[in-house]
């Protein structure tokens, strides 16, 4: 039976291996840089900059959903969905399905005009979930980043 609750402090070491996970599914192992205890100081209490969601099957955390507010200029209050993290022996069994569920309930509950997220596009099963819930893929923007060193450069100019 699948359970999607709010994750706690002693979920996020589960939290931070599905990370670790993601990016090595994503081609990125070496990235991740955010720590178990950044996640318990940014993710728990009131002033919490993010909201995470696990997915529990057999008693196991075996996905997560993380995402944050934004907001936009032209619409008002909106939702980002930074990750949504299934191990891959539970992928295709309503476990992912369940995680976004929670994230665009939430939304609604929360009453925010967008939930926006980025998928790699050569994640084409991903893109062809989220094009089945009537989510469009914007295709004519670029994602524009800047990283920490980056941003130093720049300051320092």
């Amino acid at each position: 039976m699948i359970e999607i609750r709010e994750a706690t402090k002693e979920d996020f070491p589960r939290v931070l291996e599905l990370i670790m996970e993601l990016a090595i599914f994503e081609k990125e192992p070496d990235a991740v840089e955010v720590t178990v205890e950044e996640l318990e100081q940014n993710g728990l209490g009131e002033q919490a900059l993010f909201k995470c969601f696990v997915g529990i099957y057999d008693g196991n955390i075996e996905g997560i959903s993380l995402c944050y507010p934004r907001f936009s200029t032209w619409k008002g209050k909106t939702i980002h969905l930074e990750d949504l993290i299934v191990t891959e022996k539970m992928r295709g069994k309503g476990l992912g399905k369940a995680l976004y569920n929670k994230v665009l309930q939430y939304a609604y509950d929360h009453r925010v005009k967008r939930v926006e997220w980025v998928v790699l596009d050569w994640n084409t099963d991903a893109v062809a979930f989220y094009e089945r819930t009537g989510a469009t893929m914007i295709k004519d923007w670029y994602l524009a980043q800047m990283d920490q060193q980056s941003l130093e450069n720049y300051i320092k100019g």
